[in-house]
Parts: C-alpha cells; structure tokens; sequence
C-alpha cells in the first residue's frame, strides 16, 4: 500500500512540475499552447487560471497523499544491544589525563 502511496505522491510531483514550467509569470510562453488551446478558443486569461488551478490541485494531491500514506507506515522498532553496552567495563576505570601536560 505504501508503494502505491510513492508512485501517486512521484506522478502528481511530476505533474506538477510540468504544470509550473509551463506557467510563464509575464503570460507569455508555452501557457497560450499548452493542449492545443491558443489565444482564439480559450485566451490567454483563461489558459493561465487553468495552469494556476493546476498547480493547487496538485500540490493539495501531494499534501493529501503524503498525510494519508503516513497511516500506513509501520512503526519503527528500537532494536538497540544492551549486551554490548554491558560487556564494557566503566566501573574501575581511572580518568584520562590530557596528552600533553
């Protein structure tokens, strides 16, 4: 389930990405031809709203997608080795004295 949860949030990042280089903050640019629409079907204007609806689409997917695939991840195990800690012997140890003095 969490590997469908990565190849979503990796599509929708994708597609997002394309979404805003196609955008051209003056409104010039690829933005007038993007799908085969140009300035005499859709406008400019309109070509720009789309591309910018686009783009909270799919950042919201994103954001979705990551929260929810969070409620299927495993919690993690502390698989930590005491017996190594307790083979060290710190108990009669005398203190290092600095090198150099």
């Amino acid at each position: 389930m969490v590997y469908l949860f990565l190849i979503l949030i990796v599509l929708a990042s994708v597609a997002l990405g394309f979404v805003v280089l196609v955008q051209n903050p003056k409104g010039g640019g690829l933005s007038g031809s993007v799908g085969g629409f140009n300035n005499n079907t859709m406008g400019v204007k309109q070509t720009t709203d789309v591309l910018e609806k686009g783009t909270w689409l799919f950042a919201g997917i994103i954001a979705v997608l990551a929260l929810t695939s969070t409620l299927f991840l495993k919690g993690g195990k502390s698989t930590i080795d005491n017996s190594l800690i307790q083979k060290v012997n710190t108990s009669n140890s005398a203190p290092l004295s600095p090198k150099g003095k």
